[in-house]
């Protein structure tokens, strides 16, 4: 079978092999963490795969008892370490993570178009509007979901002012005239709005046209919104086909209402994978990364995402629909709490069976547990029913899924004809098709 359509491929560096107790294998390279050597050697083996784009998500707070049994929330600025990779790769692109929550738009606009110009075109920024953190940034309590992406909303037009203010055709450098630049084409924006004032310009010149694709993840009502109108990648939690392809329509036609292309937008399901030579040995990779995973943890998590209470609910009992709290009631993400609620709509699981779901366990991806063939089909089977433009791999368990996803799967997606077998330009617009 080949393929008259290619999907795009991200993978994550965050090192989601090493959470819960999947640090504690003998090959987890957990002594090398926060290392860039680290994520050189895989930088440079995706690129070799010819991946889209490397990924790295961020936050911005930190829990101590996390790391009390994994590395929980610890990491290396996302910016900073895709600004390594950059001196290593030559034309994988490179989507760094910067809160509109808790940054100022000036820095985030100068920070991200120099990794454009270390990377010579390859960034992407991945907006995020943030769930914690505002402890550390002198904010006495989150804002709601609507107000932190109406503040997404006027954060990005000030970065996309600020990286048109001072366009790389200003740098004349005549040595025998003596004129550096022009100072008639940098822009004053003046821009006052209702969470910012930016006089502007930026000091760091645009590489190229300035343009960087914009990546999103928002899956709640404003979320949706937000990312039809900016977006050029979203990176969505979709824990199953039938969501997967409800999310892409929705957005697509959102696009179309915001008068966008709805081509211009590429769904990218998170895909997490516990890979092996053979089933039995992925699903012992996931049972040993979770088997110190705490039911009454995961009973508070429930509790957290969709406001239900298990506590005193036998294991074997089903959770049903009609026990679910009003829809409206406030919780910490809607986004993931919507996708608990759907599973326990749709499939009334025992709480046992609730507790060793993706949704509950981790962030609501699709997950495979299996051979790199088994993940081939799944991959093979969403894109035949449209259920997304691509993946975010998310390699999870061991360090082996991070090798044979890029040995076997990568290879394999390409002998389909459903993935590249090289780069078709330099830039990450190029790989992404961004017009």
């Amino acid at each position: 079978m080949t393929s008259s359509k290619q999907i795009h491929i991200g993978l994550s560096v965050a090192p989601t092999w090493l959470m819960n107790d999947a640090w504690r294998r003998a090959d987890s390279d957990i002594e090398n963490v926060f290392s860039t050597g680290f994520f050189v050697d895989i930088a440079k083996r995706a690129e070799k795969a010819k991946i889209d784009f490397l990924f790295r998500p961020d936050t911005l707070f930190m829990k101590p008892d996390m790391i009390a049994g994994s590395p929980g929330f610890s990491s290396i600025d996302p910016t900073i370490l895709l600004t390594a990779l950059a001196e290593h790769t030559s034309h994988i692109g490179l989507v760094t993570t910067a809160s509109t929550t808790f940054y100022p738009p000036y820095i985030v606009a100068r920070q991200i178009q120099s990794l454009n110009i270390v990377s010579q075109g390859r960034v992407g920024w991945n907006i995020v509007t943030s769930l914690d953190g505002n402890e550390n940034f002198g904010i006495s309590e989150m804002p709601s979901s609507e107000d932190r992406y109406r503040q997404a909303a006027e954060f990005t037009d000030v970065v996309h002012k600020l990286w048109a203010s001072y366009p790389s055709d200003a740098i004349i450098a005549d040595r025998e005239s003596g004129t550096y630049g022009t100072p008639d084409a940098l822009t004053q924006i003046d821009h006052h709005g209702e969470f910012y004032d930016v006089a502007g310009p930026l000091n760091t010149p645009a590489f190229g046209n300035g343009k960087v694709p914009l990546f999103q993840a928002g899956a709640s009502p404003a979320g949706r919104d937000f990312a039809a109108s900016v977006a050029h990648a979203i990176f969505a939690a979709t824990p199953d086909p039938e969501v997967a392809r409800e999310l892409r329509s929705d957005l697509r036609q959102r696009a179309a209402s915001k008068g966008r292309d709805p081509d211009d937008i590429r769904i990218l399901p998170g895909l997490n994978m516990y890979l092996a030579p053979t089933r039995e040995e992925a699903r012992d990779i996931f049972a040993q990364t979770h088997a110190r995973m705490d039911p009454r943890r995961m009973i508070a998590k429930i509790k957290e995402l969709i406001a239900l209470d298990l506590t005193d609910h036998p294991m074997d009992a089903r959770v049903t629909a009609d026990m679910l709290p009003a829809a409206d009631t406030v919780v910490r993400s809607k986004t993931h709490g919507d996708l608990v609620r759907r599973l326990i709509e749709r499939a009334q699981p025992t709480v046992k069976d609730l507790l060793t779901r993706p949704e509950v366990m981790g962030s609501s991806h699709w997950i495979v547990v299996g051979t790199p063939a088994d993940a081939v089909d799944e991959i093979v089977a969403w894109a035949e029913i449209n259920a997304g433009d691509g993946i975010i791999a998310l390699p999870n368990g061991s360090h082996q899924s991070v090798d044979l996803f890029l040995d076997q799967v990568v290879p394999r997606l390409q002998e389909l004809g459903l993935f590249r077998t090289e780069y078709s330009g330099s830039t990450l617009s190029d790989h992404l098709g961004v017009k």
